[in-house]
């Protein structure tokens, strides 16, 4: 037997092999990714409602940013249709159309991937404090040995998309959740503070401040002044002044300091000298 002729029969019975295993394949495939968000199912659910906030969150939207995108229909629920076109082969054409939704529970979508039609949903449940996110995606191979092995190698490929973009959904979900930081202030103790700074309240004239307010607690009293009961007048705080020569009399305006001195007398014993 010649050499070639031995190439296809070899051949022949690997195609035969392939198609008899295939035929034990699943006809329906489905491949399954899901992730657990901090959120409620309310606020994660208008993103997967909301086909305009698939690009946000799609795993083809990083792998290649010149991703064409076209809308149509209704932009939420039912009949919400998106297209993309992209130069990577492995992502090529697709689009989704949303056929049915139940708010804050599950979406189902028609899909189409390069040509391979399948069906698509949303599932949202309670997990814990946060919710629980299963993206699945459904592919019916039929009776096509081809289409079956196809199907085998979905859940390698789609798979890690699916992953990919579950993550991205729930960075998203939780980073536009997450609380600012409040403004800090200084206190006059040098404390950093969030609260907002209260107005002090005013007194009438000749009121004293409340004891323990700051006020009170700032007032300087002079040396062995004790202060004053509660609900009593502050005495007014008064400069201190030099005391007044001997003999000066009160009220008395100072000498000039150019004045000129004072003649005084002299002694009697000294006149009566003279005298004699």
């Amino acid at each position: 037997m010649r050499p070639m002729t031995r190439l296809v029969l070899g051949l022949v019975v690997l195609v035969a092999i392939l198609a008899a295993v295939a035929v034990g394949l699943p006809s329906h495939v489905t491949v399954t990714r899901s992730v657990v968000i901090n959120a409620p199912e309310s606020a994660i659910f208008p993103y997967l409602n909301n086909l305009h906030e698939f690009r946000d969150w799609s795993p083809w939207s990083v792998r290649d940013p010149q991703l064409a995108v076209t809308y149509g229909g209704p932009q939420t629920g039912k009949g919400a249709q998106i297209k993309w076109t992209s130069r990577v082969p492995s992502i090529g054409t697709g689009s989704m159309e949303i056929s049915e939704t139940e708010p804050n529970r599950h979406v189902d979508l028609a899909v189409n991937f390069n040509g391979l039609d399948g069906t698509s949903s949303y599932d949202v449940v309670p997990a814990g404090s946060g919710s629980k996110v299963t993206w699945s995606f459904g592919y019916d191979s039929g009776s096509s040995p081809l289409k079956r092995w196809k199907a085998l190698m979905l859940d390698g490929f789609v798979g890690s998309e699916y992953r990919a973009g579950l993550d991205r959904l729930k960075e998203k979900v939780e980073a536009e959740r997450r609380p600012t930081t409040p403004t800090m202030g200084l206190t006059p103790g040098g404390v950093m503070s969030s609260q907002p700074q209260q107005p002090a309240a005013t007194l009438p004239p000749g009121a004293a401040p409340p004891p323990g307010s700051p006020a009170a607690q700032g007032a300087a009293l002079p040396p062995g002044q004790a202060a004053p009961p509660p609900g009593a007048t502050a005495p007014a705080t008064q400069t201190p002044q030099a005391p007044a020569p001997q003999g000066a009399q009160p009220n008395a305006a100072p000498a000039a300091a150019d004045s000129a001195p004072a003649t005084t007398t002299a002694p009697k014993k000294k006149r009566r000298r003279q005298q004699q």
